[in-house]
């Protein structure tokens, strides 16, 4: 799978020269890359299986994503609390969807109101915090959708994409104070997800 890149904070000198990111980085990428149209197909009509009503890439891309990065021993569902009540249940809001040493990952297919928490994630993860933390990074990445991508996989038209995200940077500037790369993943090029009959169709 393809995708774009888009650096806060000199991200892209930390993962390109500091050993301590390098490693992680380079596993997040090189997982995304080894993703191909088949596995997204494939993994599209398995989810659909457990859940009809499944309609877009965004289930398949996440169950991917955490089946190959777990394999890779990174920490699926972390807490980056653990007082109560933010370290309880299904607590999504206050948890990210991988973590390993001193970087963290989140996967944000959700609506674009939820943009602004979804950057603030990794900060919260990465300072100091008036709440006891459960995990402590030092470089936040945030795996998104493009434009291209909402469309060809079918993604519910209020979520919030790459482009979005690159907007929301700038006015956030001094309150997102730790580095983080964005990943935009691109379109597949072989197929789509048809809107009407939530099919794959080639191209």
């Amino acid at each position: 799978m393809r995708f774009s890149l888009y650096h806060h904070r000199h991200a892209n000198h930390l993962v390109e020269n500091d050993e301590k990111f390098k490693t992680e980085f380079l596993e997040i990428t090189k997982t995304i890359k080894s993703i191909t149209d088949e596995d997204l197909i494939n993994s599209f009509y398995q989810r659909k299986k457990a859940r009809p009503n499944t309609k877009s890439l965004s289930e398949p891309i996440n169950y991917i994503l955490k089946e190959k990065l777990e394999e890779l021993n990174w920490r699926a569902e972390s807490g980056i609390f653990k007082e109560p009540p933010y370290n309880q249940g299904n607590r999504s809001r206050w948890r990210l969807d991988f973590a390993k040493n001193k970087t963290s990952v989140e996967v944000a297919f959700n609506h674009q109101e939820a943009t602004a928490h979804n950057i603030m994630k990794p900060v919260l993860a990465s300072e100091l915090n008036h709440v006891k933390k459960d995990i402590q990074t030092e470089l936040g990445v945030i795996v998104v959708a493009t434009e291209s991508m909402k469309k060809r996989g079918n993604f519910d038209s209020a979520i919030g994409t790459f482009e979005k995200f690159i907007e929301y940077f700038k006015p956030y500037n001094n309150l997102i104070t730790v580095p983080i790369v964005l990943i935009g993943l691109e379109k597949p090029e072989g197929f789509y997800v048809d809107k009407q009959s939530k099919k794959i169709k080639r191209v």
